[in-house]
């Protein structure tokens, strides 16, 4: 009566869109893409073979970033800063691999699937310690997914896991996840680092979003390096953890160090000072300069965009906001913000997805077309020439984050093409935590955003769509539409995946015509690292993926 998950998996799901506000890149990220050719001509060389002698243990590296992290909870990080540290010292029952395919990691195997599709049971790999020695086990994954059930839960993943009736340790190894519903997008669900309970488990679960003597001080998880210290604005270190369950890391010891923005890192990668950065594309032929230096691409799974706040009246009318993408080329920003490295977007979903859909409505260059539309919604230059209705101006604020140089050029290029159709625009920048904390819930102090989302392996748009994550969620613009509502309730539901697209491609469709992001690009994500480093591969997603099999070749 059971089936192994693969059978069903390889079928129905693979990849999928989630989101890590990417924050070096909310771009999540914490911060990616449509030249097609590139990514497929690089896809041979994602993969960085060892030397013949082998890998070696010891040494450590650097990592060079401009982000901090904000937590190091899993359940309720947001951003890719974040993210980066937790995937070096969290697992989860399962992972992504370069492939966007999952398989497993804690659990021994793929699940156990009731024939009605309502029941998962993962086993666990017997043995896996936490970083303080602690055996993990079924009633830790029982209580890290049980956080997300909780009515206390002030994470923004509540809605992921609607479906989930409950979560039981069944034996010591095996834990069961009982559905109401069917529910397509759930293999992608078990990647969650698993938390320790006999650490939180006392922590009322309403304080555990805010409880920093784990969140930031000291987290334990079971991952292949375990924290060592965090110094703010300056580094932060992990070290091998020596009884990790896949086998003690190569690298002693991974240190990130933080920097103001790209082009002071790009300067610590000249001098050797770190080790790894993600490469901004106007740096390329700098960093290729470097003789220590080696650089890698691929496709990411994320699109860049600028996010317009609906809760301001300035960007309600569907008519105003299509114009505002009319008068934005996205093409010549590709073309020189980005090097190239990218293609333009017109829907909120990456080209790696098997749900991809690019017949959607596209809103090009044309300035003169914007005129007429801000025309047609009442908007008439003032004396001063800048557009006004009903005695307001159309004068607003785009925000980034700082250290994010590519979305600081985004928003003097918007100052200047807004400009020409008479619609004031001011650029800031914030530090990542204080920007998130702006632009987040409960607060949503924002106009408009500059960022990008790192997407997930399944395309069910709730998380950033459905209008019941306005309130705690990832929809931080507001964004709300019955008829995406409908289908992001209903998607997950239907298990033949060329059926499920069919209905997402109407997701896409609505969401490319009412505009409530400008979509900017699909980009190249390009990694700079030391010729040094050996074992890397490129992950269209997770920046610090099997840092574990990295080594340093000294020869």
């Amino acid at each position: 009566m059971k089936k192994k998950l693969l059978i069903l998996l390889s079928l129905v799901f693979m990849l999928s869109i989630f989101l890590v506000a990417c924050g070096g890149e909310k771009s999540s990220t914490d911060d990616k893409q449509e030249t097609p050719a590139p990514a497929d001509e690089k896809k041979d060389d994602a993969k960085e073979e060892p030397k013949d002698e082998g890998p070696t243990q010891g040494g450590s590296v650097v990592l060079g970033s401009s982000g901090e992290p904000v937590t190091f909870n899993g359940n309720y990080s947001q951003d890719s800063a974040s993210s980066d540290v937790i995937d070096l010292l969290f697992a989860g029952l399962v992972r992504s691999n370069e492939n966007l395919e999952i398989v497993p990691s804690i659990a021994i195997d793929y699940p156990e699937v009731s024939e009605d599709g309502l029941e998962w049971v993962y086993t666990l790999r017997e043995g896996v310690k936490f970083h303080d020695g602690v055996e993990l086990t079924a009633e830790d994954v029982e209580f890290t997914y049980s956080i997300f059930k909780h009515e206390d839960y002030s994470g923004p993943r509540a809605g992921s896991f609607s479906n989930v009736e409950s979560i039981e340790a069944i034996e010591k190894y095996k834990v069961k996840f009982t559905l109401s519903e069917a529910d397509a997008r759930f293999p992608t669900l078990a990647g969650y680092g698993i938390l320790p309970k006999h650490i939180l488990g006392d922590v009322p679960v309403a304080d555990l979003g805010e409880y920093q003597e784990f969140n930031q001080k000291n987290p334990i998880g079971a991952g292949p390096f375990k924290f060592v210290s965090w110094t703010a604005g300056q580094n932060l270190v992990v070290e091998a953890f020596d009884d990790y369950f896949e086998g003690r890391p190569y690298l002693d010891k991974v240190t990130f160090r933080f920097a103001s923005d790209s082009n002071a890192l790009v300067l610590l990668m000249q001098t050797g000072d770190i080790d790894w950065m993600i490469a901004p594309p106007a740096e390329l032929g700098t960093i290729e300069t470097f003789n220590h230096a080696r650089i890698s691409n691929t496709l990411a799974l994320r699109y860049d965009y600028i996010g317009w706040n609906l809760q301001n009246p300035l960007f309600q009318d569907v008519k105003v906001r299509q114009a505002l993408t009319h008068a934005i080329d996205r093409q010549e920003i590709v073309d020189t913000i980005m090097e190239g490295n990218a293609t333009v977007a017109h829907a909120p979903v990456s080209p790696l997805s098997w749900s991809y859909n690019d017949n959607v409505p596209k809103f090009d260059f044309d300035p003169e077309k914007a005129k007429q539309m801000l025309a047609e919604a009442g908007w008439e230059p003032g004396a001063d020439g800048i557009l006004q209705k009903d005695g307001k101006k159309f004068s607003f604020t785009v925000l980034s984050n700082d250290g994010n140089v590519v979305r600081r050029d985004i928003g003097i290029i918007m100052q200047q093409y807004l400009g020409n159709i008479g619609i004031e625009v001011k650029a800031e920048q914030m530090e990542w935590g204080a920007f998130l904390d702006k632009i987040n819930p409960p607060n949503y102090d924002f106009d408009a955003v500059v960022l990008a989302w790192g997407l997930a392996l399944d395309p069910d748009p709730s998380a950033i769509w459905h209008s019941k994550e306005i309130a705690n969620g990832l929809n931080n613009i507001s964004y709300s539409n019955p008829i995406v509502d409908e289908i992001a309730d209903s998607n997950t539901k239907i298990l033949d995946q060329a059926e499920r697209a069919k209905e997402l491609a109407k997701v896409w469709e609505i969401l490319a015509e009412e505009q409530p992001y400008t979509y900017m690009y699909y980009p190249q994500q390009f990694i700079a690292l030391n010729k040094k480093i050996e074992g890397f591969t490129h992950h269209p997603r997770s920046n610090m993926y099997l840092v574990n099999e990295w080594w340093i070749n000294n020869n």
